[in-house]
């Protein structure tokens, strides 16, 4: 892949918004370089190493940030924040949809948005950056875009509502709710997805969204929420009766 001096500016721009200069401008290339660009390298190899620094320096930030959590909740903090969806955020943040190398046919599919190869891209970069100026370097710019990005970063981040719906349906019908996919409608790269939520044989919710994953948070909010408070409204009744 050819630096024309468009890249060149492109580049620069996205150095400035990481604070960092790459001392070797085709490490930076093959971290922006995804696999549909059919080039001699793409960023899978650096996404690979990315990812387990990531892992790494999340968890240790996380360990001196909450000095009294426990190992379960900062494993779920760590979770809501290492996955595709928390480091398409930190993307965005850098906003490198602008500066990655995709084919025509991605392009065409908006795959400047799409939640996989931002993550990956991301992942990438910090691997980059860890490769060429270490450990220290890599943390120093992953917890400035952390902070940026997450302007209050506490235990609530851990609301999974599927994992949370689940522990509650099972302590209260000693069963697991049963997602339905009820209908999906869109081209292939707008897909809408509508889920409902059916706990004890009864449907909780029903949510559009767009991912099957994203709809069903949505239906388990929902149903979270409602049987939360039936708990709670059952609870003040057995008080009443005591």
């Amino acid at each position: 892949m050819n630096l024309d001096s468009r890249n060149y500016q492109n580049l620069h721009a996205l150095e400035s918004h990481l604070q960092y200069t790459f001392l070797d401008k085709h490490l930076l290339i093959q971290a922006l370089t995804h696999r549909s660009c059919k080039a001699r390298y793409n960023n899978e190899r650096l996404e690979f190493l990315g990812d387990a620094v990531l892992d790494l320096l999340i968890g240790e930030y996380l360990f001196k940030k909450f000095k009294n959590a426990n190992e379960g909740d900062l494993s779920k903090l760590r979770a809501s924040i290492v996955n595709e969806q928390g480091f398409m955020k930190l993307a965005l943040e850098l906003d490198l949809g602008k500066y990655i190398f995709i084919s025509q046919s991605e392009e065409y599919n908006a795959g400047r948005t799409k939640s996989s190869i931002l993550s990956n891209a991301f992942e990438a970069i910090i691997g980059a950056i860890y490769l060429e100026s270490g450990i220290t370097k890599a943390a120093e710019i992953t917890y400035r875009v952390l902070e940026s990005c997450y302007k209050t970063i506490d235990l609530s981040l851990t609301n999974d509502y599927k994992t949370l719906l689940q522990e509650l349906t099972q302590s209260l019908f000693s069963e697991i709710p049963t997602y339905e996919l009820v209908s999906e409608s869109g081209p292939d790269h707008q897909k809408l997805f509508e889920i409902a939520i059916v706990i004890d044989n009864k449907e909780y919710a029903r949510c559009i969204g767009s991912s099957k994953k994203n709809a069903q948070q949505k239906c388990a909010k929902i149903a979270y929420e409602i049987l939360e408070s039936q708990k709670a409204r059952l609870h003040r009744l057995k008080s009443k009766e005591q």
